[in-house]
């Protein structure tokens, strides 16, 4: 059994996104203790509706910043620990974006979370005005193991959404790279944020790790696409301003095999 099957046990494991407002350092932020408030209201309808998980991300400090500012690690250390407090039986992950895994991973360290998410993990890619970002496998574990968080599981994106890569190679090598080099699961995205990923594409990632959905999965395609994969990252699907709508939640998983 692997390590995100020992975390998760659930045949199809279904995480929830909780999207932070601008944090302390972006000029629209209301404050760190409105941020906790709203994270513990998304947790508290993420968990009646039944999800497995629940993933902390700075979605909207914006413009984002390639490596985090030492007050973002700060108030996302504090939120995610008031999350993992105030949370029944989800598990807790983080991810600070836009590419600091290693802050990620300290975040979970101090905060006693169980995951990271890491938008890029062993694929070269490029983005406009962020140009090529660092990546570093073997040094994020090496890290892992210094600060003492090695149960701190790694879900890595491969081939990202709004990135392109630098070399070529399949989703199915991304997929046995990623595996080889110690993620825990890899996630397939769409092209942007709502777009779901083909089954082609979850069928080639499907390379001895488990697959996660990074985008697009909602109530109407969730039946297809989760018959291809072990669970979903959800986010856009259920939400309404900005926050999590706990019908939506309800009506996805209502729909969802947990067999």
């Amino acid at each position: 059994m692997s390590r995100f099957q020992d975390q998760f046990g659930r045949a199809k494991t279904i995480i929830g996104m909780i999207h932070l407002p601008p944090l302390p350092g972006y000029k629209n932020s209301p404050g760190i203790e409105y941020a906790i408030r709203q994270a513990a209201g998304d947790l508290n309808a993420l968990e009646e509706g039944g999800v497995d998980a629940v993933l902390v991300e700075n979605e909207y400090d914006r413009p984002h910043r390639v490596t985090a500012a030492p007050e973002t690690t700060a108030a996302m250390t504090r939120i995610t620990r008031a999350v993992v407090q105030e949370s029944e039986f989800a598990a807790v992950g983080c991810e600070i974006l836009l590419n600091d895994p290693k802050a990620s991973l300290a975040v979970a360290r101090m905060a006693g979370a169980a995951f990271i998410r890491t938008d890029y993990f062993v694929d070269r890619m490029t983005r406009p005005k962020y140009g090529e970002f660092e990546i570093d496998p073997d040094g994020l574990l090496e890290y892992r193991s210094v600060i003492g968080a090695d149960n701190v599981l790694i879900l890595a994106d491969i081939q990202v959404k709004y990135a392109k890569m630098v070399e070529r190679r399949s989703l199915a090598d991304s997929a046995k790279l990623a595996r080889d080099k110690g993620a825990d699961a890899v996630i397939v995205t769409g092209g942007r944020s709502g777009s779901a990923p083909s089954m082609k594409a979850l069928r080639e990632a499907a390379q001895g790790i488990p697959v996660l959905i990074g985008s697009g999965l909602t109530a109407d395609n969730a039946a297809k696409l989760l018959s291809r994969c072990d669970g979903a990252i959800v986010g856009t699907s259920l939400m309404k301003d900005r926050l999590v709508d706990p019908a939506a939640v309800k009506k996805l998983m209502s729909i969802i095999d947990r067999d």
